[in-house]
C-alpha cells in the first residue's frame, strides 16, 4: 500500500495555482473541539514521509510537524463544543474547516479537502476526496498538524480533569472514559448534544417520567 503523493496537486501546481490541503480530526470524540487545518506545500520542499496521521506512529507525527510548519504555509480552525451542541457536529467540521482556510497567511487558490462533501462559502474552488489523507500529501500534512495540536490539547485539559483518560483517548469513548463519566459526571468539555453525554444529563428527568 503506497501513501500519498502529489498527482492531486500537480495539475494546479502546473498553472501555478497555490494549493492547500484541509483536513479535521475530533469529529468523533465525546469532549473537546473540532479542530481542522489548512496547509499550503512549497512544491520544491515536501516533507518526506508524509501520510495519514492516524497511520504514523506518535514519534513520527511529532517529528513531521515541526518541519511541515517550517516548509509550508499553515492554518489552524478550531470549534469550541458549545458550537459543536449548538449547530451539529457535521456543521461543526465545516465551520472548523472555513476558518482554517482563513486563517492561512495566503490566500490558496484551490483546495483539497477530505471527505466525500464540501462546505459551503469557501473562499475559492475545491475538490472534495475521500479518504484524502492517505491520497495527498496537502491534506496528510493538514491532518498531522490538526491531530498533533487536538492531542497537545486533550493532554493539557486532562490536568485538569485526571478522572477520564484524555490525555491517551482524546475524548473518545474508550472504557477509562466511559467510566470516568459514570463516576465523575460530566464536564464543561462534554459535547452534551452526543448521546452518551446526553443520557447521562437527562437519564434521571427520564426515569421520573
Amino acid at each position: 500500500m503506497t501513501g500519498p503523493d502529489t498527482s492531486l496537486e500537480s495539475p494546479f501546481w502546473a498553472e501555478g495555482a497555490l494549493v492547500a490541503g484541509v483536513d479535521e480530526v475530533g469529529r468523533g470524540p465525546l469532549a473537546g473541539p473540532v479542530v481542522a487545518a489548512a496547509v499550503i506545500l512549497d512544491p520544491a520542499q515536501i516533507p518526506m514521509g508524509l501520510n495519514d496521521s492516524k497511520k504514523l506512529t506518535l514519534k513520527r507525527r511529532e517529528a513531521l510537524e515541526p518541519i511541515i510548519r517550517a516548509q509550508a504555509q499553515v492554518g489552524l480552525g478550531v470549534t469550541s463544543v458549545e458550537e459543536i451542541d449548538e449547530i451539529n457536529i457535521l456543521q461543526a467540521t465545516y465551520l472548523a474547516m472555513r476558518r482554517a482556510v482563513a486563517a492561512l497567511p495566503v490566500q490558496p487558490t484551490h483546495l483539497l479537502i477530505d471527505g466525500n462533501r464540501l462546505p459551503t462559502d469557501l473562499p475559492c474552488p475545491a475538490t472534495p476526496v475521500v479518504k484524502g489523507d492517505g491520497k495527498s500529501v496537502s491534506i496528510s500534512a493538514a491532518s498531522i498538524v490538526a491531530k498533533i495540536w487536538r492531542d497537545n490539547l486533550m493532554r493539557d485539559l486532562a490536568q485538569q480533569y485526571p478522572h477520564y483518560g484524555w490525555e491517551t483517548n482524546a475524548g473518545y469513548g474508550s472504557k477509562k472514559h466511559m467510566d470516568g463519566l459514570r463516576d465523575f459526571g460530566v464536564t464543561p468539555h462534554h459535547r452534551r448534544s452526543f448521546a452518551p453525554i446526553h443520557n447521562i444529563l437527562y437519564q434521571d428527568a427520564n426515569v421520573r417520567s
